[in-house]
């Protein structure tokens, strides 16, 4: 890829590696790119290094105003990625990778990958409360990319500490709903979402999953929006979120102190629209954590 270099209009991305900084940091981003225990045939594996590719494609300056370059007031760094995140020993080594990072940083973004990386990560950063933005419910039985909230539970999590957001009609069942609806967990459908809009869900959302004020990890699962924006999410659906929609979502969120990790999950980098949509909205979300931290700094 090939872009132009103007000196007054620096590019996102291109963060210092975490091996090569000291110290703290406000966010730190780690490559993990699950895909052998998905549901549907995906190439999330190349989506990692597909959303680096596609972050100099946007600016790292927020209008505000007043007008502040990400770049400036928050210290990122890139951990790189996990080479084998499937299976018990990967998932050990995103759980250890994530932990470590955690511990000196304020956000941790794990880039997916299929949705199975929100188990591992999310037990990795500790979470005590999960805000997931999926059309699904992810309860199933079993180890897969539509298991991990299922997972989380079972390995501890309180399920009155999850919000769902997005769940829609016709991408789920009547018995997924009834285990949502029987362990407690909160669920704000896409119809929901509409009808309240985005600064009431939100405050929803953080009231629940953050109530005892420790770290709350968040889910981007991308299949929430529509596929007009999303074509590169193998479930994504026609009537989803608009890309905006979840833009402000993720924004929003981040910018709470507790929320501490997050997981960008279900983009296929090798199924996308010939112009990258579904990727560029991705690496979006990475800028939009990161919007979030540096407002709230």
């Amino acid at each position: 890829m090939s872009l132009s270099h103007d000196p007054l209009w620096p590019r996102a991305g291109g963060w210092s590696a975490a091996s090569d900084v000291d110290g703290g940091v406000d966010a730190a981003i780690l490559g993990v790119p699950a895909w052998r225990t998905s549901l549907s045939p995906t190439g999330a594996h190349a989506t990692p290094a597909a959303i680096r590719e596609a972050l100099p494609r946007y600016g790292a300056t927020l209008l505000g105003p007043p007008p502040i370059d990400l770049g400036e007031v928050l210290r990122i760094v890139d951990a790189g990625d996990i080479a084998e995140p499937d299976g018990p020993e990967g998932e050990a080594s995103v759980h250890a990778e994530v932990a470590a990072l955690a511990e000196r940083a304020r956000l941790v973004i794990a880039l997916g990958g299929d949705n199975s990386i929100t188990y591992a990560s999310a037990r990795g950063a500790g979470a005590h409360g999960l805000v997931t933005l999926d059309a699904h419910f992810d309860l199933r039985d079993g180890v897969s990319n539509g298991s991990p909230v299922r997972r989380l539970v079972e390995g501890g999590l309180d399920p009155h500490r999850i919000v769902q957001i997005g769940i829609a009609d016709f991408a789920n069942s009547v018995a997924y709903a009834q285990r949502a609806a029987d362990l407690g967990i909160t669920v704000i459908t896409l119809d929901d979402v509409r009808r309240r809009g985005i600064d009431d869900v939100v405050a929803t959302a953080l009231e629940v999953a953050g109530a005892d004020g420790g770290p709350v990890h968040l889910d981007i699962d991308v299949d929430v929006c529509d596929r007009s924006v999303a074509p590169g999410c193998p479930a994504s659906v026609p009537g989803g979120l608009q890309a905006w929609e979840l833009r402000a979502l993720v924004r929003a969120i981040a910018r709470d102190a507790r929320v501490r990790s997050a997981d960008i999950a279900e983009v296929d980098a090798t199924a996308d629209a010939p112009d990258g949509r579904t990727v560029r909205l991705a690496a979006l979300c990475v800028l939009e954590l990161l919007a979030g931290k540096a407002v709230a700094a």
